[in-house]
């Protein structure tokens, strides 16, 4: 039983779902694998039962959803499921290999050993770390995370960054079911909940590379809803309203 899972969020994925989970398989550390499918009509989740039933039973799960949700909504999905078991370390990554999971032994070390309840693996924590994307997006990145810090103060330089191990105690902690945000914004909303919320972030230095198979998700919509979600999130700290999950008190019988 490995005390780590990995969700991986897919849509229209079969060129690199299968090699993303050979990869994650064969590192030293053992991770158990999530994946959340949310229907796609090219055949992700077949190849997905496939190896379940070929190969990786009880280390390699799957959770099927009717349609495109959102990434938010699909992480959130794969939070809740990760808690109902044992994990103690919970990661977000995706498909297409723009986060190389030779990185996962390194965010989950800044968690287990040194001490953090949160690491990111970050585009710009040591300039910028990122191969074949286009200069307008990767200036649009940049500057995204740098008008979080100016609106909310957080601390932390790729704010947007979609890959992140999570302490199981900071997913318990985390009211999930008042997370508003399902694309970018999502990213920045669990980062800075948890930072107001008492929790310690770490940046761990990666290399992001640009996806060389399959179809990006991006759309203009995101960026909006960035822009505009960091205003809310700052309004609803400074009117009180990020708080813990309220613990189940136990009924006396």
């Amino acid at each position: 039983m490995s005390d780590s899972i990995v969700i991986i969020p897919t849509y229209n994925e079969k060129e690199n779902i299968e090699n993303i989970i050979r990869a994650v398989f064969t590192l030293e550390k053992s991770f158990h694998i999530l994946v959340i499918d949310d229907g796609s009509p090219d055949g992700t989740a077949a190849i997905v039962h496939r190896l379940i039933s070929e190969e990786f039973a009880g280390r390699l799960f799957i959770e099927e959803r009717k349609g495109k949700m959102g990434l938010g909504t699909a992480y959130i999905h794969g939070f809740k499921w990760a808690l109902e078991r044992s994990y103690d370390y919970i990661f977000e990554m995706d498909a297409d290999f723009s986060h190389n999971p030779d990185d996962l032994p390194r965010l989950y070390a800044a968690c287990s050993e040194e001490g953090y309840d949160v690491s990111v693996g970050s585009r710009y924590s040591t300039g910028v770390n990122v191969v074949n994307w286009p200069m307008g997006r990767v200036l649009m990145s940049y500057f995204a995370s740098k008008y979080v810090l100016f609106v909310t103060s957080l601390n932390v330089k790729d704010t947007t960054a979609g890959f992140v191990c999570y302490r199981r105690k900071v997913l318990e902690t985390i009211n999930l079911d008042e997370i508003k945000f399902k694309g970018y914004a999502f990213q920045i909303e669990m980062k800075y909940t948890a930072k107001v919320l008492g929790f310690k972030i770490k940046e761990v230095s990666v290399i992001f590379v640009n996806r060389r198979l399959g179809t990006s998700k991006m759309d203009s919509s995101i960026f909006g809803e960035a822009f505009f979600g960091v205003i809310y999130l700052r309004w609803r700290k400074e009117i009180g309203k990020i708080k813990p999950r309220p613990k189940l008190i136990k009924q006396a019988t």
